[in-house]
């Protein structure tokens, strides 16, 4: 038999001493676990932090990048300005918005096409509802549905929250001065295209250029310019009105006024007419100012010195034609008051001993018989005579049968005044101070003796309501009868005045002209460029003087048509 050893149980301190070494284990193992749990968060947070930092410090923290926005940068617009001569802005391009919608990403929303375009009426106003559900309807990736938004509209859209609308960043067009300029100026289409004026001519220019394009016009002629003509417009009830001021010296066209005008900030389908350049786009025949281009080439030619006389007794018989003065003087004329009391008949004996060839010759050079080469698109070449007989040698003479436009009639008066040498009308800005080359078409000589007649026409002729004391004002009245279906009507006038000052030193012209005026009790039942178009022009010339730093002077007296030294002496400065 085995003996067992009896197991003697430990006592109560051993039991003592083995419970303090599992405790002190279980605590060692716990702080070695918080340590690691520590590390980890303290890693964790330490990522989060630097996310945090990076985020809102280093990357300038803001929304989610799809709504953001952007940071403001200086906006460059994609088409240069236009400027007058003086500097003042035009024409310029400013950013805006325009709405479009994703058709296809809509039709997905399930949204109602007729509900979302109501909802979007009600911010945009002018928003057509029917239209609008169309193309909303349709099943393109990309169609507008309101363009050039203002920023407030802009809000008001993205307020409604309705899917698949965008916005897409464009410029806009923008004429500070509203139609002050428009026919010159022109127009851009809603793509930012040229497609009239100046910003057609130079469409391309305007938009590569980082320089503003300069024009001749100074802006405060123009306004003054187009108050003065709106005055006649109104007073004569006319259908169409045409103003111009010209550097005499230079070509520069420093004003156009054509009416009715248009603004070019919000042109319209219905103004077609109003949008027409009657200054240059349109000719008409304009009658006796035309005396002053035959006056000056018989001069200029040798056919007729100042002395010389015509038999105005009579009215001239070409086969069935008549050719009658207006106010007949019945005797013999000489060649300073043929302009003076404006005789057709005197015109067309004087056209006749120049002859047909010389005529056409000086009319050439003058720019009548081409169109002209003006920067503008909206030019019209004159109209001619298809077969030239000395019939149209004679009434040429006193400006019917030749059809010209206001602006080349302001370039050949020019020319006759400033020296007799022709430069041709120019939109743009010429450089101070630097001679501008030209043709001589006329002498020194024969270019003074017209300015001293046509100051003569202002002072005791057809011309005397253009008169502005101090100022030397000279010019020619014009009164021609339209052609209607043909035939002339006598109720149909062209009336216009062409003025320059000061004859003893030229700077300016002015022309202005009403296209069929109606006279009235004021003017006797008169709508002739002598009541419609002279006083134009004389309040023009009184109010620009002092702009241009012109100062009135005295001027010597002339001697009158009566005075018998009148033919000799006359012209003699």
């Amino acid at each position: 038999m085995t003996q067992t050893t009896p197991r003697i149980p430990p006592s109560a301190g051993a039991r003592k001493v083995e419970l303090d070494g599992t405790r002190k284990a279980a605590l060692e193992t716990g702080r070695h676990r918080l340590v690691v749990t520590g590390v980890v968060f303290t890693l964790i947070f330490a990522v989060l932090m630097g996310r945090v930092i990076d985020v809102s410090v280093l990357k300038e923290g803001g929304e989610p990048r799809l709504a953001r926005t952007p940071p403001p940068v200086e906006h460059i617009a994609a088409r240069a300005g236009i400027l007058d001569r003086n500097g003042n802005l035009l024409a310029t391009s400013l950013p805006t918005v325009s709405l479009h919608v994703n058709a296809r990403a809509f039709k997905q929303t399930g949204e109602s096409a007729e509900k979302t375009a109501a909802k979007l009426a009600t911010v945009l106003p002018d928003l057509d509802q029917e239209t609008t559900a169309q193309r909303l309807k349709s099943d393109r990736a990309f169609v507008y549905l309101h363009r050039n938004l203002p920023p407030k509209q802009q809000y008001e859209v993205n307020k409604l929250g309705i899917p698949a609308l965008h916005f897409e960043r464009q410029d806009t067009r923008v004429y500070p001065h509203g139609g002050l300029a428009a026919h010159i100026l022109g127009l851009t289409d809603v793509d930012g295209n040229g497609i009239a004026g100046i910003e057609k001519s130079f469409d391309k220019q305007l938009q590569s250029a980082t320089q503003p394009l300069r024009l001749s016009i100074d802006i405060r002629l123009q306004e003054l310019l187009r108050e003065e003509l709106v005055k006649a417009y109104d007073e004569f009830k006319a259908i169409g009105g045409a103003g111009l001021i010209m550097d005499v010296n230079t070509g520069e066209v420093l004003a156009q006024v054509s009416l009715p005008d248009f603004d070019p900030n919000a042109p319209s389908a219905d103004d077609k007419d109003a949008q027409r350049n009657r200054v240059t786009a349109d000719v008409h025949e304009m009658g006796s100012t035309f005396k002053l281009i035959t006056a000056a080439m018989a001069l200029d030619n040798g056919t007729v010195s100042l002395t010389s006389r015509y038999d105005a007794r009579s009215p001239i018989k070409v086969a069935r034609f008549r050719i009658r003065d207006f106010h007949p003087q019945k005797r013999w004329l000489s060649v300073p008051e043929i302009l003076v009391y404006s005789s057709n008949i005197g015109a067309a004996k004087m056209a006749v001993d120049v002859g047909t060839e010389v005529q056409k010759k000086y009319l050439r050079q003058l720019g009548l018989l081409d169109r002209p080469s003006a920067e503008i698109p909206e030019i019209a070449a004159p109209l001619t005579p298809a077969t030239w007989r000395e019939i149209n040698t004679m009434t040429i003479s006193y400006g019917h049968g030749i059809a010209v436009s206001p602006l080349q009639l302001a370039t050949a008066i020019s020319t006759i005044v400033n020296g007799g040498v022709m430069r041709p009308a120019t939109f743009l800005k010429k450089e101070e101070g630097v001679f501008v080359p030209g043709e001589q078409v006329f002498t020194a000589r024969t270019s003074r003796q017209m300015r001293e007649m046509m100051r003569l026409v202002v002072r005791d002729g057809t011309g005397r309501k253009a008169e502005a004391a101090g100022y030397m004002v000279g010019g020619k009245t014009g009164t021609a009868e339209k052609q209607v279906q043909g035939s002339y009507e006598r109720e149909a006038l062209y009336s216009s005045f062409v003025g320059v000052f000061p004859t003893n030193d030229p700077k300016y012209l002015i022309f202005a002209a009403l296209d069929e005026p109606k006279g009235h009790s004021g003017t006797y039942g008169y709508a002739t460029g002598g009541w419609v178009g002279a006083p134009v022009v004389g309040r023009v010339v009184r109010r620009m003087a002092p702009l241009m730093g012109i100062a009135p002077t005295t001027e010597e007296p002339l001697p009158q048509p009566g005075d018998p030294l009148f033919i000799q002496t006359a012209m003699r400065r």
